[in-house]
């Protein structure tokens, strides 16, 4: 953006005229009475608010000193983009630069997050960084970052729009963490009441190794792979393709209702599992178990959600074999899992339930990033990136 493009009361600036570094330093924190120190670790991307922190008394060197209203950012790896307003005063790490506007007004100090926060701004502080294996930023390139300072009135409906946005996202998020939480209760809640407990085998159709093949790029049939398991349902990422005679298709080829374990993998994500739902036709790959289950007795995504949870993931894990980087599950040790059997209308019931959550939870997801995306087109008028 050049000033022949900006609005009538904008003016171009560099960061170094509104902002200034903050050099205060306290060489004895306890004794200055500061109790809290931040580090790198607590600063979470994306995040303006520090939500965890350190404890002087524990014994720190950080010198650093940062009042309420101040901003912190992570000068090391800038791409994390670390970025928070304290809300404390405390002591920060010496990866931290603690700023703050000169002249309030000039630049609303609830304004200068935000203008951190834009894609220019860390585009500027990484490309001036040095170093290879922990890159920095230096002060005199962050001060030389030029963006659109908009007049007073501008600025203070920026940060408005601005903090409501925020307001809503948080809050967005808040629905999702709750949502997980609700599901977690509603499974336990099925769980822990009195019923039969099964071996799976008792309540399982048949299982079958996947196919022991080369994928690529291209082919007649796409396969699924350990990485098609997401959040309890197959899913085509990074799918992969084959070339199948008629008879070793109609072997492989998976029938919605289908779950796919995964049987190989590192010990934490070992036995992975998903329910086949998808359109189109798909084999799997040797890394799977396909289950089918008896469906008079089990629901295929009670079972995923089961193996998927903290109670099965236990008993999985109770027949995993080690090896160097990963772990294992064959399948007729899978048949030896035990599992609480509810009959077939508490389970579907919990499905239904669990559905209804994972909506809201989906409803909140997208409207999230809505306002990130609202966002992101308010930090472009101020970057002079807008279209």
């Amino acid at each position: 953006m050049t000033n022949k493009t900006l609005k009538p009361g904008w003016r171009r600036v560099k960061f170094g005229d509104v902002v200034r570094l903050s050099k205060a330093r306290s060489q004895d924190p306890l004794a200055d009475g500061i109790e809290r120190y931040v580090g790198l670790e607590h600063l979470e991307p994306g995040d303006l608010r520090i939500r965890s922190w350190g404890n002087v008394a524990d014994g720190v060197t950080f010198t650093s000193v940062f009042q309420p209203g101040q901003m912190l950012f992570g000068k090391r790896r800038a791409y994390q983009r670390k970025v928070a307003v304290a809300d404390f005063s405390g002591v920060c790490s010496g990866d931290i630069y603690v700023l703050e506007t000169k002249d309030a007004q000039v630049l609303l100090p609830e304004l200068l997050p935000f203008i951190c926060q834009t894609d220019a701004f860390f585009g500027h502080a990484v490309g001036t960084s040095a170093g290879s294996l922990s890159p920095r930023t230096n002060w005199t390139s962050l001060a030389g970052f030029e963006f659109a300072l908009p007049p007073m009135e501008e600025q203070t409906t920026l940060v408005d729009l601005f903090q409501g946005l925020e307001l809503t996202s948080e809050a967005h998020q808040r629905v999702g963490a709750v949502a997980d939480q609700l599901v977690r209760s509603l499974f336990s809640d099925v769980l822990n009441r009195k019923w039969p407990v099964v071996e799976l085998g008792a309540v399982v159709q048949e299982t079958q190794y996947g196919l022991s093949i080369n994928a690529g790029s291209d082919g007649q049939y796409p396969i699924l792979r350990m990485m098609n398991i997401e959040d309890g349902l197959c899913v085509e990422n990074d799918i992969k393709y084959v070339d199948l005679g008629d008879k070793d298709f109609e072997a492989y080829r998976l029938i919605h209702g289908d779950v796919l374990f995964n049987r190989t993998n590192s010990y934490e994500l070992v036995g992975r599992t998903g329910v086949y739902d998808l359109n189109g036709d798909h084999v799997f790959a040797s890394y799977l178990v396909r289950i089918k289950t008896n469906t008079e007795k089990l629901e295929p995504k009670f079972l995923a959600f089961y193996l998927n949870s903290d109670f099965g993931r236990r008993q999985v894990l109770a027949y995993a074999t080690k090896a160097v980087s990963q772990a294992n599950v064959n399948a007729s040790n899978l048949l030896r899992v035990r599992l609480p059997l509810p009959p077939l209308d508490v389970q579907q019931q919990l499905l239904d339930e669990i559905a209804e959550v994972k909506s809201a939870e989906k409803v909140a997801l997208e409207r999230r990033i809505s306002s990130e995306e609202m966002k992101k087109q308010l930090f472009a008028k101020i970057t002079g990136d807008a279209r």
